[in-house]
């Protein structure tokens, strides 16, 4: 595919001296609650979300079994993921990034309200509309944040990391609440507090859109008036495809002409993930318009996007297999209280509210000996491996009935989280570094690919948790995040050489 070559990034479309949200631009305030809420909807649905799926339909649920339930937890948080590739391209080729999370999250708010009414096809009709909308808003979302700090602002990864903050503070409230009326009021009344949480939000973004001056208001240039109307038509028979194709699918299935079930579903797009990987990587590194410092960046790319999707395969079981192990194998009381187990999905975001301001004053103060990128990912994948490895004790204390104390799962958390905030903020940082300026929103959209694949690989070991012994599991696990950081380690220097002088 030709591109035009662009030298310079492009400057930012905000004044580079505005400093009036805690030093860093106006605008980074808009963005911080958007994203406080979108995650508060976000995972509010998610801490409910297995657990609503594997309750029994007497009392409410689904009535799936585990694996099944594994199988859709994998396919639908790797979907949301996916999306991201086309939505980036979206908002770059036709919306421009603004409109894009507008639009994103008046999807994904229809999708939690569809999900409150207690009807496995609005289920079903309801995490599509997730998926759909969560794809044009969260990459685009942090491609305005870039956006808001020249590329040699020394202030980038200290606002990415503060962004962080936001993202986590809406993930804090938002299992105590829907998690809450979830599990102990009526699971489809915690859908829709998912929902009415995305609506202040958008309600929000569009207030204080006036403080993002003009960034991602526009699609990026496109050589010629041909060329942008060729993308429209691209974008009409594609996307009308693909949605008439998808209706169709749902119609025969739902008639039964075609008998699916979401394992089978699960599986396909799991061929169908690994497809993409391939052809996006494969179309990435063999363009023959990119320049050679480009080209070395896109490699750094495609090394990251691995590393985060191993760390991504190990962190996100937080919603499948850990939520399982806390509702089931877990204490759920602490000094004579009793809590739903959705709560400990809490313990993360408020871990990363707690912790965040000091990796930001730590990545500053260390100013020219602040690890390298490549470094701060080993970090981070040693430090998912260890999580798992600390469970791996309570793991055989339950093996015969006993319900482990929550201080093993905290601390699974604690661990996890520092992994996390050397790997993700820096990562989403180094991604609008690394990435082209005129394909910003796809790279972006790269980098929630390698989570759509730690997603659907971290779901479906869900599906193991009955028919594998747990310290086993949880060992294998651990085994592999630590081993794949250490050699991430030895490699950094010459990854770090490829990145051509971005820090």
């Amino acid at each position: 595919m030709s591109m035009p070559l662009r030298a310079e990034p492009a400057p930012p479309p905000v004044a580079p001296d505005d400093r009036a949200f805690f030093g860093h631009p106006r605008g980074l305030s808009t963005l911080f609650f958007t994203e406080m809420w979108e995650r508060f909807s976000y995972y509010g649905m998610r801490a409910i979300l297995i657990l609503f799926m594997v309750d029994p339909a007497a009392t409410g649920g689904l009535g799936f079994s585990t694996a099944t339930a594994g199988a859709v937890y994998g396919l639908y948080t790797s979907m949301v993921y996916m999306a991201s590739l086309p939505g980036g391209w979206i908002a770059d080729r036709l919306l421009g990034q603004r409109r894009a999370v507008l639009y994103g999250g008046m999807l994904i708010a229809s999708g939690h309200f569809s999900m409150a009414f207690p009807s496995l096809t609005t289920f079903y009709v309801g995490l599509l509309l997730i998926v759909l909308g969560t794809g044009l808003l969260k990459p685009n979302i942090s491609v305005l944040v870039g956006q808001l700090y020249r590329a040699s602002d020394e202030r980038r990864d200290a606002g990415f990391s503060i962004y962080y903050m936001g993202i986590n503070l809406g993930a804090f409230l938002s299992p105590l609440v829907c998690g809450y009326l979830g599990q102990r009021v009526n699971w489809h009344l915690g859908f829709a507090a998912a929902g009415v949480g995305m609506v202040l939000g958008l309600v929000q973004y569009a207030l204080g859109g006036r403080h993002l001056g003009q960034a991602g208001l526009y699609p990026a240039p496109s050589k010629s008036p041909a060329e942008a109307a060729a993308n429209k038509r691209r974008a009409l028979i594609w996307g009308g495809g693909g949605l008439a194709l998808l209706v169709l699918f749902a119609l025969l299935a739902y008639a039964g002409v075609v008998p699916v079930t979401p394992t089978q579903v699960a599986t396909a797009a799991g061929y169908l993930l690994l497809i993409t990987v391939v052809v996006f990587f494969g179309w990435l590194f063999f363009a023959s318009d990119w320049t050679p410092a480009e080209r070395r960046r896109l490699y750094v790319i495609g090394i990251f996007f691995l590393a985060a999707a191993l760390f991504w395969s190990e962190f996100e079981q937080a919603g499948s297999t850990l939520n399982l192990f806390a509702d089931r194998a877990t204490r759920n009381s602490i000094f004579g209280w009793d809590y739903p187990s959705s709560y400990f999905q809490s313990a993360n975001a408020l871990f990363i509210i707690m912790f965040a301001p000091m990796f930001a004053w730590l990545w500053m103060r260390l100013g020219p000996r602040n690890p390298s990128a490549p470094v701060k990912f080993s970090y981070g994948l040693i430090g998912a491996g260890l999580g798992f490895a600390l469970l791996i004790p309570a793991a055989r204390l339950s093996e015969n009935g006993t319900l482990v104390a929550p201080w093993w799962l905290i601390g699974t958390y604690l661990i996890h989280t520092w992994a996390e905030l050397c790997l993700s903020p820096v990562g989403l940082s180094a991604m609008t570094k690394l990435a082209p300026a005129r394909v910003a929103g796809l790279m972006m959209g790269v980098w929630f690919l390698g989570a759509s694949v730690g997603n659907f690989i971290g779901g479906n070991l869900a599906s193991f948790y009955e028919s594998f012994p747990l310290p086993n599991l949880f060992g294998i696990v651990a085994a592999f995040g630590i081993v794949c950081g250490f050699l991430m380690l030895v490699f950094s220097p010459k990854i770090k050489e490829w990145m051509g002088g971005i820090k």
